[in-house]
């Protein structure tokens, strides 16, 4: 994907880094859910402009190989909490795990820090947060119009108006009116947004209509030598839903989803109902007109889509602003590291896909950019390979907080002072487990180096994938057995068994490796 390149900074004068650099660092860290680095400008220019998150890169740093541990919502937070995989955390899928939240996670070592913190947002993981001073969370995954908040007291309580800007809100009314000044201060904003079904603000609806998109490549793609790719259930083709996705819904039209989107629908108010319909009414009645079939209803289907996820990115955009503009205003900005990020990242088509889950490049990827404090000289891109679970020891590390050794992650902070470890991880391991679920997405696990990709799906399948990413960085073909191959195939077999063994993950008890 097209990168740009970020503007190196002028680094401020030495006495005053040493005086910033003496105070604690406040830490405020964005989380969305299924924002993919395809849809963000300081990722990749094709679809949309993102100026807000692109300020964050610009005064900072941006991390091109970014990844995740497990590409799926709750345990995505979980090993962002605990510096941990899913295995070592207990939190492995969202069916029917339920957090424990009595285990350490960075919050908590934050508060006995001295640090206060807070949470608002998406919480996904089942049992109450814990660690926080302050939080207010969405049951399950949350409403896009007229949500529900559960407070610290048990009460559950609706609110009016749209989630993302309500979520903000709340983050700057704590800062403003919730916290000690005299502190330093860990805040946690937690989208929803992007989560599927994409319901976009009425502010935003007309947006990007007159824009078509390119398909991916692989819009088409047949799934030659990849079984488990072959038996997913998340195609914009086949799977994704006329009414719950891509709302068109009328009279007599039926869908396997089309009662919660209805639902979804209802708690809007009569004003937001109106403008919703006006919006949507004369494109459903284009639609079904025009009754497309095959490619045309497929590419259809796409266009579609791309639309209505990028307006909700657009109120994401936004809102980030508002925070940004918020702490220069105060003051804050010199002495808080801004992160942003997402829980993993999302298909947009590639391979045909909507939807997570598969450790392949899009949703393995998660986009990860951080607004540098006064003191921090690193600028422009860090290429070194980095996890969700090392979001925790590098808040730790900043905070003062020596960091446990069952902690799995490592602490980016020698990368944020623009040093090069000689020892940095040379590869990463990955472990999906929520099958059989929504999108049939086998289970699976692997390892990826800077040019191969070692993935076994297992439990109802036993098949091997190996991807060359230099030649084929779409994954397309699977070289796994493949004369010529062996010795990568060794290689990366001897690094997935130590990793297995270094995570300690009970899974390589099943599927020993010589």
């Amino acid at each position: 994907m097209p990168l740009f390149a970020l503007p190196l900074a002028v680094a401020s004068c030495q006495s005053e880094k040493e005086a910033h650099t003496d105070e604690p660092l406040n830490i405020v860290y964005i989380m969305t859910d299924d924002h993919t680095g395809q849809m963000m400008s300081c990722y990749d220019t094709r679809y949309m402009h993102t100026p807000n998150l692109d300020r964050i890169a610009r005064d900072g740093v941006r991390f091109t190989n970014s990844f995740v541990a497990n590409s799926l919502s709750g345990p995505s937070r979980a090993c962002m909490l605990t510096g941990k995989h899913s295995h070592a955390n207990g939190f492995t899928d969202n069916t029917a795990c339920v957090f424990d939240g009595d285990q350490p996670t960075f919050p908590k070592y934050l508060q006995k820090a001295g640090y206060q913190t807070a949470l608002f947002g998406k919480w996904h993981l089942g049992s109450m947060p814990q660690g926080f001073d302050r939080w207010e969370i969405l049951p399950g995954q949350g409403y896009y119009y007229n949500p529900d908040f559960i407070h610290e007291n048990g009460d559950t309580i609706t609110e009016h108006g749209y989630l993302t800007n309500i979520i903000t809100d709340k983050s700057i009314d704590w800062l403003e009116n919730g916290r000690d000044p005299e502190k330093p201060f860990c805040l946690l904003i937690h989208h929803k947004a992007i989560h599927r079904n994409w319901m976009a603000d009425t502010a935003d609806l007309y947006l990007y209509e007159d824009k078509t998109f390119p398909l991916p490549g692989n819009f088409y793609d047949d799934y030659a030598g990849r079984q488990a790719a072959s038996e997913q259930e998340m195609s914009i083709i086949k799977d994704m839903d006329m009414i719950y996705d891509l709302k068109m819904d009328r009279p007599g039209e039926d869908s396997r989803l089309k009662e919660m989107y209805r639902y979804f629908c209802s708690r809007m108010d009569s004003a937001q109902r109106a403008a919703w319909d006006a919006f949507y009414d004369p494109i459903i009645e284009d639609f079904y007109s025009q009754n497309l079939q095959g490619k045309e209803l497929a590419e259809w289907k796409f266009q579609r889509y791309m639309r209505d996820y990028m307006k909700t990115v657009k109120s994401l955009d936004d809102n980030v602003g508002r925070v940004l503009d918020y702490l220069e205003q105060k003051g804050l900005l010199d002495n808080t590291l801004v992160v942003y990020t997402s829980d993993q990242g999302f298909y947009m088509g590639e391979h045909g896909w909507f939807d997570k889950r598969f450790m392949y490049e899009e949703s393995f990827r998660t986009p990860l950019i951080m607004r540098m404090p006064d003191g921090y000289d690193r600028r422009g891109d860090i290429t070194q390979m980095v996890q969700n679970i090392d979001y925790a020891p590098t808040f730790m590390e900043i905070a003062g907080v020596e960091i446990p050794e069952d902690i799995q992650g490592v602490s980016l902070l020698p990368l944020l002072k623009g040093e090069d470890p000689e020892d940095w991880r040379n590869s990463l391991y990955y472990h999906f487990y929520e099958y059989p679920a929504e999108h049939s997405v086998k289970r699976h696990y692997g390892v990826r180096n800077d040019r191969y990709k070692l993935i076994h799906f297992y439990n109802d399948i036993d098949q091997w994938e190996l991807y060359d990413l230099q030649a084929d960085p779409n994954e397309m073909r699977n070289v796994y057995g493949q004369p010529g191959m062996e010795k990568v195939t060794s290689d990366m077999m001897k690094e997935l068994k130590g990793l297995q063994e270094q995570y300690d993950d009970p899974i390589r008890h099943q599927f020993p490796l010589e």
